[in-house]
């Protein structure tokens, strides 16, 4: 009898072979962080003894961890993947960054502008994405085949309905599909899986002694010398760890005693917050997550 996760497992395989087989020039949207791990992990399942039929691509902000970055490469490396790294170059030129020009316009730029730029460079007609629908409001709206327009744009109010397992596939020209095969996934389920399946995933997940400044009630890592620190700030060593990741200046670390992977599935089943609680990018303006996504965001 197939277990919980087995079912889990089966029903993401699934999706990723219904999707390659109904596309043109698929991708994997590549975040390094856990979801992406376990993403990963079936999309390398789902097609083995051959590797993934997609390259992976990371939409850099240049703000992300420094342990983020050298975890990509060595991943890639191990694993023998085409990576693809996008940089908004326009970003790039003028030095846009989340301390003088605001998390909203960070994100807008590096993000959904960078992730426009990169589908349409490379002509990818589809892209694998970790997104959850316990993760947050917008998110729990969107379908698994969860398609945009030629402009990039997501209409919460305009999505085809999925019965059952049936999915459709069919776009018009210019546009795209995000697929999302973690869709039914908790947070808790993510964890019971990189348990069971030994997956190798960021260090910053699990509690160490690291410099934060709290602000705005944020734990926030001082991660390098590019942030500027406040009159009187002065980064303080806490036991701390990560439940999601993002650019380092925008995202809050939690304290926690949990070391090891069982440590964090034990916290995690007494857990009563969102993980993106520690995201700062959604606290730019009510629903500003759905706004993002409408604009192209992931």
């Amino acid at each position: 009898m197939l277990s919980y996760l087995d079912r889990l497992e089966a029903d993401s395989i699934d999706i990723f072979r219904e999707a390659v087989a109904e596309s043109e020039r698929p991708v994997l949207l590549y975040s390094i962080g856990k979801d992406s791990s376990v993403l990963l992990h079936l999309a390398r399942k789902a097609f083995y003894p051959s590797p993934p039929p997609f390259p992976l691509l990371h939409v850099d902000t240049t703000w992300k961890f420094r342990e983020m970055i050298a975890f990509r490469d060595e991943t890639a490396r191990r694993l023998g993947l085409e990576l693809i790294v996008h940089r908004n170059p326009d970003c790039l030129a003028e030095g846009i960054n989340p301390f003088d020009h605001g998390s909203a316009r960070h994100t807008d730029l590096w993000k959904t502008q960078g992730l426009r730029q990169a589908m349409e460079e490379h002509r990818f007609d589809l892209a694998f994405g970790g997104a959850r629908r316990d993760e947050e409001a917008s998110r729990a709206k969107e379908r698994v085949f969860s398609f945009r327009t030629a402009q990039h744009r997501w209409d919460p109010k305009d999505q085809r309905p999925e019965l059952w397992r049936l999915y459709n596939t069919r776009i018009g020209p210019g546009e795209s599909i995000r697929v999302f095969p973690l869709s039914n996934w908790t947070e808790l389920d993510v964890w019971r899986y990189i348990q069971r399946e030994h997956i190798p995933i960021v260090p910053l997940y699990f509690a160490a002694e690291r410099p934060v400044v709290e602000r705005d009630g944020v734990l926030i890592m001082v991660d390098d010398d590019r942030m500027p620190l406040a009159e009187g700030e002065v980064p303080e060593p806490r036991t701390v760890r990560f439940r999601t990741l993002g650019c380092y200046p925008l995202t809050g670390a939690v304290p926690s005693q949990a070391r090891t992977v069982p440590e964090v599935v034990a916290e995690m089943r007494t857990a009563t917050t969102s993980e993106r609680q520690g995201r700062v990018i959604d606290r730019d303006r009510s629903g500003s997550m759905e706004r993002k996504k409408q604009e192209g965001y992931f």
